[in-house]
C-alpha cells in the first residue's frame, strides 16, 4: 500500500475509533439506555454518578485509549521518521470529533474530554500531566467533574506553550487551544448548570 493509503486509513480508522460509544455500550451491557439518566450524556461523569465508578473508570480508560492509539501511531510512524507534524494533528482531531460526533450514535456523543487527554498523552506527556492534576484539585474543590474537566483543557494549552519550547512541535500548542475551546462548547449546558446552581456533583448517584 502506498504512504497516502496507508495515512487515509489511518484518519478513518481515527474517526471510527473515537466514534465508539463506549458509556452506551457499557448501559447497554448494565440493561441501560445512559442517555435516560442524570445529563442524559454518554460520557464518563453520567455513567459513573449512573452506573457506579467501575463503569466510570472503564469508559474513561476506553475513552483515553481511542484518543492515544491513533494519535500515538501517527506520532510513532509519521511525525518521529517522517516529520508530518499534521498528520497527528489530524488523527487525534479526528479521534475527538468521534467521540463528540459519533457516527454510531445520530452524531450526538461524550464532551471530548477523555480522549482528548488520550491524545495529548501521546502528543505532549508533560503538560497532559499537568492538566490532569489540574483537573484532580478542581474536582476535590468544586465536586464537579465538569469544573475539572474545563480547568483541566485551560490548564493544557499554557502548560504546553510554557513547556513545550520545540518550533516543530507548536501545531500541537496550537491545537491543545483549539480543544479547550471545544471542550468549553461542549460543556454549554454545564456551564448553564453551574450559574443556576443546578450541576450535578460526581457524588450523586442517580441508580436507574
Amino acid at each position: 500500500m502506498t504512504k497516502e493509503v496507508i495515512t487515509g486509513a489511518l484518519l478513518v480508522a481515527s474517526y471510527l475509533l473515537g466514534g465508539i460509544p463506549t458509556g452506551y455500550i457499557i448501559g447497554r451491557i448494565k440493561g441501560i439506555d445512559i442517555r435516560k439518566f442524570g445529563s442524559g450524556n454518554p460520557g464518563t461523569a453520567n455513567v459513573y454518578r449512573t452506573l457506579g465508578k467501575g463503569p466510570g473508570i472503564m469508559t474513561f480508560t476506553v475513552d483515553f485509549l481511542k484518543g492515544f492509539l491513533p494519535a500515538y501511531l501517527a506520532i510513532r510512524f509519521f511525525y518521529i521518521e517522517a516529520g508530518h507534524w499534521w498528520i497527528p494533528v489530524a488523527a487525534g482531531g479526528l479521534a475527538i470529533a468521534g467521540h463528540i460526533w459519533t457516527p454510531f450514535l445520530g452524531f450526538k456523543g461524550g464532551k471530548g474530554v477523555a480522549t482528548a487527554a488520550g491524545v495529548f498523552m501521546a502528543l505532549l506527556p508533560l503538560p497532559t500531566a499537568g492538566a490532569f492534576v489540574a483537573f484532580a484539585v478542581a474536582v476535590a474543590l468544586t465536586g464537579h467533574i465538569s469544573v475539572g474537566s474545563m480547568t483541566a483543557s485551560v490548564f493544557l494549552p499554557v502548560l504546553c506553550f510554557l513547556l513545550n519550547k520545540n518550533p516543530e512541535q507548536r501545531p500541537f500548542n496550537i491545537m491543545a487551544v483549539v480543544v479547550c475551546a471545544v471542550i468549553f462548547y461542549t460543556h454549554i449546558a454545564n456551564i448553564r448548570r453551574i450559574l443556576q446552581g443546578r450541576e450535578l456533583s460526581y457524588k450523586h448517584e442517580q441508580k436507574p
